[in-house]
Parts: C-alpha cells; sequence; structure tokens
C-alpha cells in the first residue's frame, strides 16, 4: 500500500518539548501524531453519529407526539448510577 503525508505542524518549541516528554517507550514523534489523529477522527465520526441519531430520534419524537420527560429519563439514570454503586461497594466488600 502506498503511504500519503499529513502536512507538518508548526508548534512552539515548548510544546514540542512536553510532548516528547509523554511519549510512551520507543514511541516516535510521527506515531504519536498518527494515534492522536486517528483518536480524533473516530472522536469526530461517533460524535456525527451521534449527532444524525439524536436528530432522527428527535424527529421520531415529534412525528409520534411521544416524548419522555427529562426528569423520568434523570431518575432512572441516578437509579441505574446508585445500583452500580451498591454492586462495586458489596464486590468491594466480598472481594
Amino acid at each position: 500500500m502506498k503511504t500519503a503525508t499529513i502536512p507538518s505542524v508548526r508548534v512552539d518549541p515548548a510544546f514540542r518539548s512536553e510532548v516528547e516528554q509523554v511519549l510512551g517507550e520507543g514511541e516516535s514523534l510521527s506515531e504519536f501524531v498518527e494515534s492522536a489523529l486517528r483518536a480524533s477522527v473516530r472522536q469526530r465520526r461517533d460524535q456525527a453519529e451521534f449527532l444524525v441519531r439524536g436528530k432522527r430520534s428527535l424527529a421520531d419524537a415529534k412525528k409520534s407526539g411521544v416524548y419522555v420527560d427529562a426528569t423520568m429519563v434523570l431518575n432512572r439514570l441516578e437509579a441505574k448510577l446508585a445500583g452500580a454503586k451498591a454492586r462495586a461497594k458489596a464486590q468491594a466488600a466480598h472481594g
């Protein structure tokens, strides 16, 4: 497979030094930059898909007239969180 290049990025020398300090053992600056770019692309793609799902859900709710009250959703989430915390505490006590 033929490879392509990404344009050079000019940064302040202090920032470059900061980046070099966080490189993993044996990791090159180029590997770090590629990894960061891939993660950023993945995050933006996920965000775009999330927005599409949200807009579709809003359109469906408007069409059907069926909405779920935000307070109800928050109460359910708080109950799930409380349950998860209780299970984690019980596991820690028995683990």
